[in-house]
């Protein structure tokens, strides 16, 4: 689940800079945004002309947002990002801009020091490929959404050859669920590819390059745009068994089409919930109170609480995440289906979802890996805040079983 965010506001007419003052803080500079447990880094490029100011956001796949420059000088500069609604005021210090990250009434320090330190991340697919790989849009009619996507077909692939659809966790995800830098579709993408299983990856809806309202989706929705990728994979003809492998609310959904009778042939669920998002989230709530000093009977309740008061919110997808419960699938379950969970996972919790998926799931093969978080890193704790400090981006044991079950299915 990744419905967590820093939503990052300032007015004020623009000043176009002068070469001189440019000159003496343009370039590249970077930081760590601490908000509570997550740390964020944020990427500012600031120019020695009269342009604007861009940022990325590399954590949560955002680059080159627009800003506006407000003031600059040769030792100071203050901006904004209308988009996200932040601003920025810093001066140089030893070096550095020390500053004041601004959101409404939200003010976080933010130092930042030039350049841009690029985060190890080796398991990133590197050209050139032995395989092959198409650019795709898949059309959802029924809920006039378009999705963009990518194929990847190994070689001497044919009609035998199994092919799976990589379906995200919630929030709006690219095609390669890329978080922190991290792009653990592209990487599954690529292990299948060189295992001979092709795979599609696509934008979620309203994300990237593909299209359709997501003010008001559900999951109930986002199901309905994998059910027309799975579609769509079948009448290409091109592959063998067509299966799903689905991450957190993906995995949900793989429940979902999985319970069909003409849904997928098979399924993997990463981190899928067992159980009610209202369950989940508070237990999210009372683990991050206890950990803060909170006593458990007061976590609890405010918990509870917390849940309540989402309840009576008027997002559509919060509202249907809470009152869903995956049971009557999971309970349904006729393909062959193996459902994975992570020991250190403080999202999706094991101790909350693990035996009720057993007890549903009868004929699934369910595993529970130990020191695996939400996004089946090898991690110490499991909290969100280690996400963009760990290098690997997905278990390789993992990925060896996602491939060895999907050929147990073809002999």
């Amino acid at each position: 689940m990744y419905r967590f965010f820093v939503a990052i506001c300032l007015a004020a007419s623009i000043i176009v800079p002068t070469l001189a003052a440019a000159r003496d803080i343009a370039g590249d500079w970077s930081g760590k945004l601490q908000a509570g447990s997550i740390a964020l880094k944020l990427v500012f490029h600031i120019p020695a002309d009269d342009s604007a100011v861009t940022m990325d956001s590399p954590d949560q796949g955002a680059f080159g947002i627009d800003g506006e420059t407000v003031t600059l000088t040769n030792d100071s500069i203050s901006f904004r990002i209308p988009k996200l609604m932040m601003t920025y005021n810093g001066a140089l210090k030893d070096g550095k801009l020390e500053g004041t990250f601004q959101q409404g009434g939200l003010k976080i320090p933010l130092v930042l020091e030039r350049g841009v330190e690029k985060p190890k991340r080796p398991q990133t697919p590197q050209p050139p490929f032995p395989y092959k790989e198409e650019d795709v849009t898949i059309s959802n009619t029924a809920a006039s959404s378009s999705l963009s996507g990518t194929l990847t077909i190994p070689e001497n692939a044919d009609a035998s050859t199994p092919v799976v659809l990589l379906v995200s966790g919630s929030g709006l995800q690219n095609r390669d669920e890329e978080l922190f830098e991290h792009r653990p579709f592209a990487v599954i993408a690529d292990y299948l590819a060189r295992n001979g299983i092709a795979s599609l990856r696509y934008d979620d809806r309203g994300c990237g390059k593909s299209t359709g309202d997501v003010t008001n989706a559900t999951t109930a929705d986002f199901a309905s745009d994998a059910k027309a990728a799975i579609e769509w994979l079948r009448g290409q003809k091109r592959f063998g068994k067509t299966g799903i492998i689905g991450h957190s609310e993906g995995g949900i959904i793989a429940y979902m089409l999985g319970a069909e009778k003409k849904g997928p042939d098979f399924i993997i669920s990463l981190a899928g919930p067992a159980v009610k998002g209202a369950e989940i989230i508070a237990y999210q709530n009372k683990y991050s109170m206890m950990k803060a000093g909170i006593p458990e009977k007061s976590a609890e309740e405010k918990a509870e609480a917390a849940v309540k008061h989402l309840s009576m919110q008027s997002n559509p997808w919060m509202k249907y995440y809470l009152e869903y419960d995956p049971a009557a699938a999971l309970g349904s379950l006729k393909i062959p289906a193996f459902i994975v969970y992570g020991e250190k996972d403080m999202q999706v919790p094991h101790a909350l979802n693990l035996e009720p998926a057993k007890r549903l799931a009868k004929k699934a093969k369910i595993r529970e890996y130990a020191d695996l978080n939400h996004l089946m890193q090898h991690a110490e704790t499991g909290d969100m805040s280690e996400y963009s400090t760990i290098e690997e981006t997905i278990s390789p044991e993992l990925l060896s079983d996602i491939v060895t079950f999907i050929r147990s299915l073809l002999s």
